[in-house]
């Protein structure tokens, strides 16, 4: 994945954050600015994260924080592309890169 503008993830402490458009509780947001020249911003709640290990074990509490990251990076991909921000693309997206970068962790890794 490229990142021809850049892109801060914030991991936040909290199990929820608020989405500054809907005012809904959410586990992740992407704020899209309306210029190109405004930096695009990702937030992830990772205070539920020892709760996850709790009840999923640790490489599927992992997998869920890596999933709601792969998917506000699709929605930063779809911004550059100034497509609609769709959920399901994204959804469906960033669980196809998580599964391939778990599908090829030991590549990754023997660097």
């Amino acid at each position: 994945m490229e990142f021809p503008i850049r892109v801060v993830i914030y991991l936040k402490k909290d199990d929820q954050i608020k989405n500054r458009t809907t005012k809904e509780m959410v586990t992740a947001t992407f704020f899209a600015p309306y210029e190109k020249d405004v930096e695009p911003y990702i937030r992830i709640a990772t205070g539920d994260y020892k709760d996850l290990i709790k009840e999923r074990g640790k490489i599927d509490a992992l997998y869920a924080m890596l999933d709601s990251i792969a998917h506000e990076l699709y929605h930063y991909q779809q911004w550059l592309e100034d497509k609609e921000l769709e959920e399901e693309e994204a959804e469906e997206k960033g669980s196809q890169l998580v599964d391939e970068y778990a599908e090829n962790i030991d590549s990754i890794l023997d660097f």
